[in-house]
């Protein structure tokens, strides 16, 4: 009988504790949905387009965050096992477990947390910290420059116990989730916009990628936002500024980065996110890099 992989182990000892747990691919990202769940509409079970936790018909880890699960049967299962054989580490879902992390991506952002924040428990991260907070509410990224909030839709590596006594979670960080206005009804939006920069080579004359490159993967991620149609377009744009931006890190620059953040804002604003929502989302996807590409 083959050996228990170590992040198998260090997930049935996770859920043994009441923590739903998922596994990670190389990249730290979650793998990928399997064929039913992927298709067009999705033919899957209880959890289809991440809206709710849950089994899945296909049984398999499908759905990021929502496939956290504590049932020890179904992280042993036949259709885990060849996941776990490939898995580099451990995700939970913190609004599973009645948690909120408060995810800390760099220096300046845990300065600000130390600050403004009431004392809890701590775990170091590659560049910052998670401050994790007994309670769960609504995740959303990019609430102010290098903090997000992970709990009820999202999921966050597994990284140790950390340390320090958990906190109750505090109205100050409740009071970061800027809620993003749905989608007007048909009609109701606005079909002209002021015209803004679009990308192109003469914004760029800095850039190592090819025209074609780098418009096919802003076109791609202006795309997963016309999608959010109900909500989350202001998160997407926040994730495909960063995505995009990381890009152009080795480049010489300039990239006209600003240029892509302004079609990014477009079209984020196309489905109704409020304008100073959709910049401040982008500004904050685009900042980590910006000052190296643009």
């Amino acid at each position: 009988m083959s050996a228990t992989p170590e992040t198998l182990r260090v997930a049935l000892a996770l859920a043994a504790a009441g923590v739903p747990v998922l596994p990670l691919r190389a990249g730290k990202v979650p793998f990928g949905n399997c064929r039913s769940c992927a298709g067009r509409p999705p033919r899957c079970g209880g959890r289809p387009n991440m809206k709710a936790a849950g089994p899945c018909r296909c049984q398999a880890p499908c759905h990021a965050w929502a496939a956290a699960t504590t049932d020890p049967h179904v992280l042993t299962s036949p259709v885990w096992a060849p996941v776990w054989r490939e898995a580099v580490a451990v995700a939970y879902h913190p609004g599973g477990a009645g948690l909120t992390v408060v995810d800390l991506d760099n220096a300046a952002a845990v300065a600000w947390a130390r600050e403004t924040l009431p004392a809890t428990r701590t775990v170091a991260t590659t560049r910052g910290e998670h401050w994790l907070y007994r309670g769960a509410m609504a995740s959303s990224n990019a609430v102010r420059p290098g903090v997000d909030i992970k709990s009820l839709t999202q999921y966050a590596r597994w990284l140790g116990p950390g340390t320090g006594r958990m906190a109750v979670l505090p109205v100050a960080v409740r009071a970061l989730i800027v809620k993003e206005d749905t989608t007007p009804a048909p009609g109701e939006v606005a079909s002209s916009f002021p015209v803004r920069a679009t990308w192109s080579r003469q914004v760029a004359t800095g850039c190592r990628h090819t025209e074609r490159y780098v418009r096919t993967g802003l076109e791609r991620g202006l795309a997963l936002i016309r999608a959010r149609t109900e909500s989350g377009a202001g998160s997407q744009a926040f994730g495909v500024a960063r995505f995009l931006a990381a890009q152009h890190t080795g480049c010489p620059g300039p990239c006209g980065l600003a240029a892509i953040g302004e079609e990014i804002v477009t079209a984020a604003v196309s489905v109704g996110v409020p304008e100073a929502y959709a910049r401040r989302a982008v500004a904050n996807g685009l900042e980590t890099t910006v000052e190296r590409a643009a």
